[in-house]
C-alpha cells in the first residue's frame, strides 16, 4: 500500500467511496433528514473542502481507501467496501495513525454503527465518552450522537 495525498484528479473516487461507505454505515443509524441530505454532490463538495487533509491508499495504481486528518482528529477513515475484511483498514490506519504521531488523537463514530466502533476497538482506540458531535452538511450544521474514541500517538 502506498500513501500519497490526495490531488483534485481523486474527488470523484473519494466522494463515490465516502458516500457508499458512509450510507452502509450511517444511514440506520442517523436521522432520516441527515440521511437525505448526504447526496452524492454533497460528498463531492465535501471531499473537495477536505482535500487538503486527505491523503489516499493506493493499490495497483487504484485508490482503496482514504483518510482525513484534521488537526487532532482522525475525521473520515473509509476503505472500499469491497475490500472490508481485507486487511486494508487496518494497515491504512497504521499510516492515519503515524499522521497523527505524537498527539492524543480523537475520532468521532456515529452511535450505533457497530462495525466501526469494533474495528476501532481492535485498532486500539478507546471510548471516552458518548455524547452531541456536529456535522457539516450542505444545509448547515447537524448534531448527531457520537461515540468519541482517543489514543495517544
Amino acid at each position: 500500500m502506498q500513501i500519497r495525498k490526495a490531488i483534485e484528479a481523486d474527488v470523484q473516487v473519494i466522494a463515490q467511496m465516502w458516500h457508499l461507505g458512509w450510507h452502509q454505515g450511517h444511514a440506520a443509524v442517523v436521522a432520516a433528514e441527515l440521511v437525505e441530505l448526504r447526496t452524492p454532490a454533497e460528498f463531492v463538495d465535501r471531499t473537495r473542502g477536505h482535500l487538503a487533509a486527505t491523503s489516499v491508499a493506493m493499490r495497483r495504481g487504484r485508490i482503496v481507501g482514504f483518510f482525513m486528518v484534521e488537526g487532532s482528529e482522525l475525521y473520515q477513515f473509509y476503505v472500499d467496501p469491497d475490500l472490508k475484511g481485507s486487511g486494508v483498514a487496518a494497515e491504512l490506519m497504521g499510516h492515519a495513525e503515524a499522521a497523527l504521531a505524537g498527539q492524543r488523537a480523537h475520532l468521532a463514530c456515529s452511535v450505533g454503527n457497530a462495525r466501526a466502533a469494533a474495528f476501532y476497538r481492535k485498532s486500539g482506540w478507546e471510548l471516552v465518552r458518548t455524547g452531541p458531535y456536529v456535522v457539516e452538511t450542505s444545509a448547515g450544521p447537524f448534531t448527531v450522537q457520537e461515540w468519541r474514541y482517543e489514543k495517544s500517538l
